[in-house]
This record gives C-alpha cells, sequence and structure tokens, in this order.
C-alpha cells in the first residue's frame, strides 16, 4: 500500500499565484512538505508537462482562460483553486474548471497538506473513473458491432441470429481474428455494396 505523504513528496508543483503574503505562505509550506516546486506569475499561456499539480489563483481570471491553462498538455494536473471569496460567481468558475479542491485566501500553513491529499485522491479517483467508463463505452460499441453485422448477415442469408453469431465467430477463429473485427469487416463490406448501388 502507498504511502500518500511520500506520494505527495514525490509530486512536481506549481503554484500560480502573485508573490505576496499568501504566496510566500504557501511557497514555504510547500517547501515544508518536500515537494518539488516552482512559482509562475503572470499565468503563463500554456503549462509545462512536468507538473503534477497546480496551486492557482482563479481571482479575476476568466474560466475559458483557466481551462486553456490547465488543459493545454496531454495530462492535466491536479488542481487546487485558491480564492479569496465565495459567491455564486466564483464557485461556479471552480466547479467550470474542474478543480480537485480550494484553498482560500489568506492562505495559512494549516490546511495545505490536506487540501494537497484529498485534491489527489479525487483526481485519482476520477482518473480511474473515466478509464472504466473508456473501456464499458468500448465494450457496449463493440457488441453493437456484432448485433449490426449478425443482422446484416441475417438478411442476406435468411438465417437466424444464433446462425449468423456462430458464422461471425468461426471466421474469427480461422482468421485468428476478434469477432468485433469480423463484424467491422461486414458493416464496411455492407456499406461499399450499398454505395455501389448492388444492394
Amino acid at each position: 500500500m502507498s504511502d500518500p505523504i511520500q506520494d505527495i513528496r514525490d509530486l512536481h508543483a506549481l503554484v500560480v499565484h502573485p508573490r505576496d503574503r499568501s504566496a510566500d505562505e504557501l511557497l514555504q509550506q510547500v517547501n515544508r512538505i518536500g515537494c518539488n516546486f516552482e512559482h509562475m506569475w503572470p499565468m503563463p499561456k500554456n503549462l509545462p508537462e512536468k507538473f503534477d499539480l497546480i496551486f492557482v489563483d482563479v481571482t479575476d481570471q476568466t474560466a475559458q482562460r483557466l481551462t486553456s491553462f490547465i488543459n493545454s498538455n496531454e495530462k492535466p494536473p491536479t488542481t487546487i483553486a485558491i480564492i479569496g471569496y465565495e459567491n455564486p460567481s466564483v464557485l461556479d468558475l471552480i466547479f467550470e474548471i474542474g478543480a480537485h479542491s480550494v484553498l482560500m485566501k489568506p492562505v495559512r500553513a494549516a490546511g495545505v497538506l490536506s487540501s494537497m491529499l484529498m485534491a489527489r485522491r479525487f483526481h485519482q479517483e476520477q482518473l480511474r473513473f473515466e478509464k472504466e467508463l473508456k473501456k464499458v463505452r468500448s465494450k457496449l460499441e463493440n457488441v453493437q458491432k456484432v448485433n449490426d453485422a449478425k443482422f446484416i448477415l441475417m438478411r442476406h442469408r435468411g438465417i437466424t441470429e444464433r446462425e449468423a453469431y456462430d458464422l461471425i465467430r468461426k471466421q474469427a477463429m480461422t482468421k485468428r481474428s476478434t469477432t468485433t473485427e469480423i463484424a467491422q469487416s461486414i458493416i464496411n463490406a455492407e456499406s461499399i455494396l450499398s454505395n455501389m448501388g448492388d444492394v
């Protein structure tokens, strides 16, 4: 089982915040925790890929600008929003950019580590869910392809659904392929024939 504190220390963090007392307090605490970290201000256009976690001051920033920055590389980081006050527009902004945790200004040392731990946990759970959802969607797409291919064979050959599936499976075994790949070939073949006016 992994040590969450050590996992945090292995991260490369970025603080995107004007250099003031809150930024200094945050940088000192991140340093105490043991992370590799950097500070940038103003917010750069693109986020370097080396950062796993970012603290970003969302004051006077638009959701479009923040989202563009956070998602400017292939692996968006764990994001902790830093806010100066709570109102409906700020809360909407936090949700819109997909922040994983929030820190209030003025930033205090107490709460930084717990915010990092909770944000990281939430982000990892989110990534796991997205991966599982992608797998489920892929399975459903494959099932639909096989069903479509079965109905094509049933219509053209006058066979039952079971016979159509057995034919697809037999072809897959013969060609050392998958039923999904055979189904896609059948769907493609019908599409070509239809476009030629032969069906």
